[in-house]
């Protein structure tokens, strides 16, 4: 089978739409053609050379599509679903995964950062040489070969270009608020960063019943977006002082839970100073793996909870239909993410306006006429 790929043969190049072979798929296997694939910040890191990854690569983990074909021990009834994809396969009886850590899944994290499956093979070819996959979905392209368990099925009514967000932004953010933190009703909670993640975690702190949420960002419009979605006060940093604000509703204690987004040294330190003691801190961002970040140690004290979260302890086959339905249902607003929308020939600029800040989710859209897949 050939079809086309966005192609990273190098870290700090453009990527380049080349026709990539996939090998036959394996029984666990769905061939899925994807739909629409949103560009997250994590692609940039491995584009940028931030994050290290076996080349040539196809990125993209944010992605939704249709089953097109299906391994032989895959249910036949399975063609034709409209799925999210998770990036989080997982084996279900190491260590980690007995104690209900699926991300922490031993061969998940061996076999991560070699970009390749579970079986230590590569389904992608680049003129017959492997072509490395990142996290075990390679989005960036017509079509996606994954694990049955790692396609996700949805609500026939659910829009693909807005349902590929919940396979990572909207997962991670919600995620955040509800599975890790486990917010309640009346909690104050601050959000610190309001790009996909953060609206999201704003959004989970509203739909758990946090009855105060402060958000903090450095762009305006990215606020009046996070009160729209349902942040009740804002503030813009440097300008504002957050810390001070987030005192000053809580009666000086500080607020029961910061769920910070923004990856940045400043942001981790504001997360440790606004949480009251015995409150929790949620670190979603993430800074280099090898940067030091300091903080006052006081403000560490207090028995106060620091956890950091990759994927917002997603059980996907429970959250992703759950997320969908909140959407459909009015409850979990995705339409503004969706910032631009773009053809695979155009994702170079998507990601130069990802790196600039500009928007929130630039979202590749796949036409079923545009994917041209051939045996």
């Amino acid at each position: 089978m050939q079809f086309r790929a966005a192609v990273l043969r190098a870290p700090r190049t453009p990527l380049a739409i080349e026709t990539i072979e996939a090998v036959d798929l394996q029984p666990d296997d769905v061939l899925v053609r994807i739909a629409a694939a949103g560009l997250c910040h994590t692609d940039l890191e491995v584009i940028e050379g931030q994050l290290a990854y076996p080349m040539p690569i196809v990125l993209g983990h944010e992605t939704a599509g249709v089953i097109e074909e299906i391994g032989s021990a895959v249910a036949p009834g399975r063609c034709g679903e409209r799925v999210v994809l998770s990036w989080n396969p997982h084996c279900g009886h190491c260590f980690h995964c007995e104690r209900g850590q699926p991300i922490l899944c031993e061969t998940y994290v061996g076999h991560g950062p070699q970009a390749v499956q579970f079986d230590g093979t590569t389904r992608l070819r680049l003129g017959g040489a492997p072509l490395r996959t990142m996290f075990y979905i390679a989005g960036f392209a017509e079509y996606a070969i994954v694990t049955d368990a790692c396609a996700i099925a949805l609500p026939a009514d659910m829009p693909l270009d807005r349902a590929c967000l919940i396979g990572c932004g909207v997962m991670t953010g919600v995620g955040a608020a509800i599975n890790v933190a486990k917010l309640g009703y009346g909690d104050t909670v601050m959000v610190i960063g309001c790009g996909a993640v953060g609206l999201s975690a704003v959004q989970g702190a509203r739909l758990a019943g946090a009855t105060t949420i402060l958000a903090v960002d450095r762009n305006r419009e990215r606020l009046a977006l996070a009160q729209q979605v349902g942040a009740t006060h804002a503030a813009t940093v440097p300008d504002d002082d957050a810390l001070a604000l987030a005192g000053k509703l809580t009666s000086g204690r500080g607020v029961d839970c910061v769920l910070e987004s923004a990856g940045n040294g400043a942001a981790f330190r504001l997360s440790a100073e606004a949480c009251r003691a015995g409150g929790q801190i949620v670190w979603l961002g993430k800074a280099g793996v090898n940067d030091d970040v300091a903080f006052r140690w006081g403000s560490l004290m207090g028995e106060k909870r620091i956890v950091r979260s990759s994927y917002g302890g997603a059980r996907p086959a429970r959250d992703f239909p759950r997320l969908a339905r909140a959407y459909l249902d009015g409850k979990l607003q995705l339409d503004p993410y969706v910032t631009r929308r773009l053809r695979l020939e155009e994702i170079n600029r998507g990601f130069d306006d990802l790196k600039a800040g500009r928007g929130i989710r630039s979202v590749i859209q796949f036409s079923r006429r545009s994917a041209s897949l051939t045996s």
